[in-house]
């Protein structure tokens, strides 16, 4: 099948990308300059918008951030059709708001008897995908954490908040988190792709509604763990309002050794002009056994958001360690060192 990134000899190296919405879609877009062997391993919790109108009407995992990694590994030449899936529909009525491709998959999942997995081979298909997109369990999440108030006269300073949308709003500091069900199916092809990864990556994207779920499933985290793949994390630009307001970099990865569970890490990339503390971040990463790399990997200008092309440029190294060639310290990437670019 054309954009089976588990498949021998397809030329390059086999990377699993994990996460959802925006922040894979921007792994996605630094990965597919670097290899055809791309798997997109998606959070199926999402329970807003057009998905969660979907996941609440009919038997599906809701398709949102399915949609938007298809579009990502989209070929060039299908940009169009691409833009098709993104097309949310306008007007007023019970259409209005569902993005195309949301109601393509839902439609496709219906004919193939339920097979989600077919379905998005088949979008992938219509795309020339560059890769493959699978979702990280075969049932739809439900996320709940427990939620720290930021008044300081509120009697009950903790609570349990459901749902991925209230989760990233909430206007408390977010303490834990888990999903539900506890230990939910898990594609044999998500097994595989892992089980024969040279690299496997986390993040960006919001932190504990997106990044973290994957490491709170039992079967994935259990596979990550045996995996003899090179384990690297992309830091976020800046915080997500409402879900890890304050965060520093240094603490977006404190949490996330405290889920890793087993899974060894790597690589840390950061962007080198949103790190405050580097000496602080350096020293998380060495507590999580990991390298730090600094590098602009942000667009120059404008809103926040991660550059395909300078991403991809401090990524690279990664999948050259994963080989077994030494990178060296203080390697320039696109622009020049970071300080502790290559820091071990």
């Amino acid at each position: 099948m054309a954009g089976d990134s588990t498949a021998p000899g397809s030329g390059g190296p086999r990377v699993v990308a994990f996460g959802g919405g925006h922040g894979l879609a921007a792994a996605l877009a630094a990965w597919r300059r670097i290899t055809p062997e791309l798997t997109a391993v998606v959070t199926v919790a999402d329970d807003g918008g057009s998905s969660g109108r979907i996941r609440r009407e009919m038997p599906v995992l809701p398709p949102g951030d399915l949609r938007m990694a298809l579009a990502a590994l989209a070929d060039d030449d299908r940009a169009e059709m691409a833009r098709l899936l993104q097309h949310r529909l306008g007007g007023t009525g019970v259409l209005a708001g569902h993005p195309v491709g949301n109601l393509v998959l839902t439609g496709l999942v219906e004919l193939h008897g339920g097979d989600t997995v077919r379905a998005l081979d088949t979008v992938c298909e219509l795309l020339g995908a560059r890769g493959r997109v699978l979702p990280m369990a075969d049932v739809p999440l439900d996320l709940v954490a427990r939620v720290e108030t930021v008044d300081p006269d509120d009697p009950a300073r903790t609570r349990t908040i459901r749902g991925q949308v209230a989760i990233a709003g909430t206007p408390g500091r977010v303490r834990d988190i888990l999903v539900s069900p506890s230990d939910p199916p898990v594609h044999p092809d998500v097994l595989a792709a892992i089980a024969a990864a040279d690299v496997v990556s986390l993040g960006p994207g919001s932190w504990y509604t997106s990044v973290l779920p994957h490491l709170l499933v039992p079967r994935l985290r259990a596979a990550l763990a045996a995996s003899s793949a090179r384990v690297v994390v992309v830091l976020n630009l800046e915080p997500q309002p409402g879900e890890t307001d304050g965060f520093s970099p240094e603490e977006h990865l404190r949490v996330l050794q405290a889920h890793l569970g087993g899974v060894a890490l790597h690589t840390v990339i950061a962007d080198v002009d949103s790190v405050v503390d580097r000496c602080g971040l350096l020293s998380a990463a060495r507590a999580c056994g990991a390298e730090l790399v600094l590098a602009p990997v942000a667009e120059h200008g404008g809103a926040p958001r991660h550059d395909p092309a300078r991403l991809a440029a401090a990524l690279a190294p990664v999948v050259v360690a994963g080989d077994g060639v030494g990178v060296p310290a203080g390697a320039p990437g696109p622009d020049g060192p970071g300080p502790f670019e290559g820091e071990r």
